[in-house]
């Protein structure tokens, strides 16, 4: 009989455990998401243990299923928001980005979390904890273009960041800066440079009034000079409202498909005339079948007009203009990213190496005469660096004086 007694004490004991390690692993499954699946019928602890167990299970399944959503909700806002937002722990690792942050920095992440006011923000919110208000702090941030940021430092005890972190928000400001800019160097320029046409078309206009409103051969002239200085105001209006709505998208880089061969060929078509007219000849040259790079047909092919006008207007009468594009090569004066490069030099009398550092400044001319003789704003490599810049490109100057000049544009391509 006691054989028996332990015997049966013996699987009591087994069916006990087995039956623990099938609670535990339906408690762990509900856990999981799993729901529980069912309290097996083999099961042989009592049916009211049994019946907490599987309302216990459905409970946790329920709440699993809740936080789960929960999770992905906050991942889809965090994801989606326009502003870019970044997570650091407080060791000041990065723990996570959203998109905008992505698309607004990529690389550059590091370099951004450097700047020192950003990081002085950082330790401010990580010293006051999750129950301070946030810190704040506005940015000028020179990567992959110079931008105007104003960052929120919040510190958070959150699953949004692990843990112990800091929530950053950076807020890109630099359209309205740019507007504001924009606003008080049109004023600026425009009042100065139109003040000497304006006195010019003023001062004949009261010659025309008084001593030469009997000369008609001195009004055929002045009304020729008047005419001139019109256009010259008009292309000076011209290329400050385009420098103007240039600087204020700089800071967005563009996402379109351009194939910049078949854009150069059809621009080196329409000067025709005026190659003619300069009795020059362009020598063009390409490497075929380029792959495209990410751009604005429109500014693109307002840098192809500009180089190529300035090449004609100041390069040899009856000179060669030369226009290549081809991929960069590896190393070098240019990024080693894939990319092109489109070059147009001239076989002018050059530039001075002292002006090369100052040519793509506003109404900076190396010679003030020559260029209003030919028509020139100052404004054209001004608008050009612009251009360069918002397409995440590199302009490269070269020349020598009395050999002409070679001006390069390095454009990223689009990545397979």
């Amino acid at each position: 009989m006691l054989i028996l007694l332990c015997v049966l004490a013996a699987v009591a004991v087994v069916v006990w455990a087995r039956d623990r390690r099938i609670l535990v692993s339906m408690l762990r499954d509900a856990a999981a998401g799993g729901g529980g699946n069912g309290v097996p019928r083999t099961i042989l602890l009592g049916s009211r243990v049994v019946g907490e167990v599987q309302v216990l299970a459905d409970t946790l399944a329920e709440q699993t299923v809740l936080v789960n959503r929960l999770l992905r909700a906050e991942e889809s806002i965090v994801e989606r928001l326009p502003d870019p937002l970044i997570v650091l722990g407080n060791d000041r690792s990065l723990r996570r980005t959203n998109a905008a942050a992505r698309a607004a920095f990529g690389g550059d992440m590091a370099a951004v979390l450097r700047h020192p006011e950003l990081r002085a923000a950082i330790d401010r919110a990580i010293a006051g904890g999750p129950d301070a208000a946030p810190q704040s702090a506005a940015l000028r941030v020179p990567v992959p273009v110079p931008r105007e940021v104003q960052v929120m430092a919040v510190a958070l005890d959150s699953p949004i960041a692990g843990g112990d972190g800091v929530l950053v928000v950076l807020s890109d400001r630099s359209r309205e800066r740019a507007v504001e800019r924009t606003r008080a160097d049109f004023v600026a320029n425009a009042s100065h440079e139109l003040r000497t046409p304006l006195a010019s078309l003023i001062g004949f206009i009261d010659t025309l009034r008084g001593p030469a409103a009997d000369d008609p051969p001195a009004q055929r002239r002045f009304l020729e000079i008047m005419a001139e200085q019109a256009l010259r105001m008009n292309r000076l209006i011209d290329d400050l409202l385009s420098l103007s709505r240039i600087e204020i998208t700089e800071h967005q880089p563009p996402a379109e498909r351009v194939d910049l061969e078949g854009l150069m060929e059809r621009i080196i078509a329409g000067f025709e005339i005026g190659i003619r007219q300069r009795g020059a000849s362009v020598q063009w040259t390409h490497a075929g079948g380029l792959t495209p790079v990410l751009g604005d047909t429109d500014q693109l092919e307002q840098v192809a007009q500009n180089l190529l006008d300035n090449a004609l207007k100041y390069g040899r009468q009856g000179g060669i203009v030369r226009v290549a594009l081809e991929p960069a090569p590896p190393g070098g004066k240019f990024p080693v990213r894939p990319g092109l490069v489109l070059s147009v030099g001239d076989d002018g009398p050059g530039i001075p190496r002292e002006h090369l550092p100052r040519l793509t400044e506003r109404f900076y001319r190396v010679d003030t005469g020559r260029s209003r003789a030919v028509g020139g704003t100052g404004l054209g490599l001004a608008i050009v660096k612009h251009i360069v810049n918002r397409h995440r490109g590199v302009l490269v100057i070269e020349s020598e004086a009395g050999k002409g000049a070679v001006f390069s544009v390095w454009l990223p391509t689009v990545e397979k």
